[in-house]
């Protein structure tokens, strides 16, 4: 059975529902000042201008360079597949961008062909494009994109077939189903029981979902005593590649994916594996580093620190430990990125956790900080969080804007911010519908029953009609 209980109920019954007394916070005297239809307004009329200049410039491609109205491939040197039209559809539809949305499904619909023989990388095309296409056929109700998404879900089924373990290899060549690159993480082999499952749900067949958690419990059962999991994998050999326990890089998402099996589909045997690995996470990787909560790297056999980086991609943890009832905790963690974000404006890719000092100079537009302020209010109701990503949205407007749409940062240390030239597809699907759901009153997505993908693909929630 699916969980009946709505995420603020159910938070309130753990306990969960009062903020930990944290410094970092946002007051609830600042966050009453906040006018959030206006902002939501802003935020629309931002991805609506964003969107123009993408049709005029770049129209079909994956990303947009918006410095220099260029655009270029992501998966597939030198051939596009639409990654951010893709990513865009549902955040259209949920602006109500109804022109907009129409003309990408038009778009997918006439030119978008997978039976291409090149390899692209299975996991991002998983998250990216069969995520994307399902979110928008649940949005519109087109059979032809849930068509398109479960002919590429199946053509990506052929690296997990190849694999004895049925760990999928990194790469699948779209046509020929070869693969390549049998090096993997937890990450790439554990990011698709969201979309699999949903489009079993929609096609009655499950050997999709079967396949994403045969993979997942391949690593699962391979545990630490200490409850731990190495960051990465061989898809040949099905062993550990590292002694890397990660929350983060090459392992973030698969956490993620054990919940949101929960939540979608009412596996309580995903729930379980969700609780007990948040729970290995607490116990043996959290540490304080100057008072702030940080969960570096660490042996997962032993739990003795490897490595003392924290990346940006960490943030979404906040947000994880708020849904499996963790409030205190998820508050403590968020705090520590939200001290970055008023110390640096811009989070950083990575710092290290001993100083707070960023690792490297670039970023590239990242969503995780305000994924976590969502997941947290909507478990909560508290408008500190809205308050938080208020915040993130104006400094990204203020840092990342340029002739033709928003851009990666070459430098966060300069002043001003030294600009790159690239728009992830991610930033269509991610940031902007984050925003746009904390501000708005959406009316064509339930809140209570609201599921996003890790790359905020709408799964469950949509209002139609």
């Amino acid at each position: 059975m699916r969980p009946t209980l709505s995420r603020r109920s159910a938070l309130a019954l753990t306990g969960g529902s009062a903020l930990a007394a944290v410094g970092g916070l946002p007051t609830r005297a600042h966050a009453r000042t906040e006018d959030w239809s206006a902002l939501a307004d802003e935020i629309r009329a931002e991805f609506k201008w964003a969107w123009d200049h993408y049709v005029d410039r770049a129209w079909g491609k994956d990303e947009i360079n918006p410095v220099s109205g260029t655009s270029q491939s992501f998966f597939i040197e030198g051939h596009d597949l639409g990654l951010s039209l893709v990513e865009a559809l549902d955040t259209l539809w949920l602006m109500e961008l109804d022109e907009e949305f129409e003309a990408g499904v038009d778009w997918v619909k006439t030119s978008l062909d997978f039976d291409v023989d090149a390899f692209a990388q299975t996991f991002e095309t998983n998250i990216r494009l069969v995520g994307g296409l399902l979110s928008a056929h649940l949005a519109s109700g087109d059979p032809v994109l849930l068509a398109k998404a479960k002919d590429l879900a199946d053509r990506l089924m052929k690296a997990f077939e190849a694999s004895p373990h049925g760990l999928p290899y990194r790469y699948v060549n779209l046509k020929t189903g070869a693969v390549r690159d049998p090096e993997t993480n937890l990450a790439e082999i554990g990011t698709y029981a969201a979309e699999f499952g949903v489009l079993g749900q929609l096609t009655g067949d499950g050997r999709h979902y079967a396949a994403s958690k045969r993979a997942m419990k391949h690593a699962l059962d391979r545990r630490s005593d200490l409850g731990l999991m190495a960051a990465n994998i061989h898809a040949e050999t099905g062993e550990f590649t590292s002694r890397n326990a990660s929350i983060d890089v090459y392992a973030d998402s698969f956490y993620e994916y054990l919940w949101d099996s929960w939540e979608l589909f009412g596996d309580r045997e995903m729930k379980g594996w969700a609780e007990e690995c948040v729970g290995a996470i607490s116990r043996h990787q959290g540490r304080r580093y100057d008072l702030r909560l940080w969960y570096p790297m660490v042996d997962y056999e032993t739990g003795e620190v490897t490595g003392t980086s924290q990346t940006v991609l960490g943030g979404y943890l906040s947000g994880l430990l708020a849904q499996v009832g963790r409030a205190e905790e998820a508050d403590l963690f968020l705090t520590s990125y939200a001290e970055l974000q008023n110390t640096f404006t811009v989070i950083p890719e990575s710092i290290d956790v001993r100083t707070r000092q960023p690792r490297g100079v670039r970023t590239g537009l990242r969503p995780e900080f305000a994924d976590a302020c969502l997941h947290l209010w909507l478990t909560t109701d508290d408008d500190r969080y809205r308050a938080l990503v208020a915040t993130h949205y104006r400094n990204m407007k203020a840092t990342s804007k340029a002739a033709y749409g928003y851009t990666s940062l070459a430098d966060i240390t300069t002043r001003p911010m030294t600009q790159g030239d690239n728009c992830p597809g991610y930033w269509w699907s991610e940031q902007m519908k984050y925003y746009w759901l904390m501000f708005a009153q959406p009316k064509r997505v339930d809140l209570d029953r609201l599921v996003l993908s890790t790359e905020a693909n709408v799964l469950r929630g949509f209002v139609r009609g």
